[in-house]
């Protein structure tokens, strides 16, 4: 028979471990024991976190600061793009990053099976279609989805259209007699590099200032300005060692 005793109540009281044994033995946790651990009510109140837009990181602006476009939307959302194909990749590679889906459309495949591979062959995010054969992409707040249509100079009417957590991106390389349509549709427009006529009939449509349109011709690789109905920005796309690993560095011309 096993027997018990009851402690004492006379005897010493029994000792506690001490903080080095705690630590040693890894159990209790370790409040603040030091002043400067300790905040007031009003060094509280200054506190903030660094918590800027939400969205896919296309460069930096003239400032310096990140540049972030709000792909992912709960509401149809358009863009153009009039510039190069490298620029259309790497958006595309950073909103697969951010856990959206990305459809592609297009005519020259080829110049996308480097990132499809690189991605884990079209399981990870990133799918390649013909012009015209994108199927219904399923897209909902968990599963958001871009579709980039690199269609050409003339892309066709897309079946597969912007609709909520479904955002088009349309790649034209030069400005083209369906570029206005795009352009009064979409609500984001990046240009790039473009010929001073292209320049002169993009300020027309647009809506650009003179400064705007006479900077048109002379961007360098990589930068891009993005306007909207109410801003302009210009946007410097810096790679990172894996982008250039895999698309090259910055190039308007393919």
């Amino acid at each position: 028979m096993a027997m018990t005793t009851t402690p004492d109540p006379s005897g010493p009281a029994p000792s506690h471990p001490s903080l080095g044994e705690r630590l040693r033995t890894g159990f209790g946790l370790l409040g603040p024991r030091h002043r400067r651990h300790t905040l007031t009510a009003e060094q509280a109140d200054a506190l903030t976190l660094p918590i800027g837009d939400d969205g896919v990181v296309v460069g930096v602006n003239s400032e310096g600061q990140p540049a972030v476009l709000g792909v992912n939307r709960p509401t149809a959302y358009d863009m153009v793009l009039i510039g190069g194909l490298w620029t259309a990749q790497v958006m595309a590679l950073r909103s697969a990053a951010t856990g959206a889906r990305v459809a592609v459309e297009t005519g020259r495949p080829q110049a996308w099976m480097q990132m499809v591979h690189a991605m884990g062959g079209g399981q990870n995010g990133l799918s390649v279609y013909d012009v015209g054969r994108v199927p219904p992409q399923g897209a909902s707040a968990g599963t958001p989805v871009l579709v980039v249509r690199d269609c050409g100079m003339r892309p066709p009417r897309g079946r597969v259209v912007s609709g909520p957590w479904q955002s088009v991106l349309t790649l034209l390389p030069y400005l083209s007699p369906v570029a206005p349509r795009l352009l009064r549709q979409a609500r984001l427009a990046g240009i790039q590099r473009v010929s001073p006529d292209e320049a002169a009939e993009l300020g027309r449509t647009m809506g650009l200032s003179r400064t705007e349109v006479e900077s048109l011709p002379a961007l360098p690789d990589g930068v891009t300005l993005w306007c909207t109905d109410r801003d302009r920005q210009y946007v410097l796309t810096q790679p990172t060692d894996a982008e250039i690993g895999l698309l090259g560095t910055p190039r308007r011309m393919d």
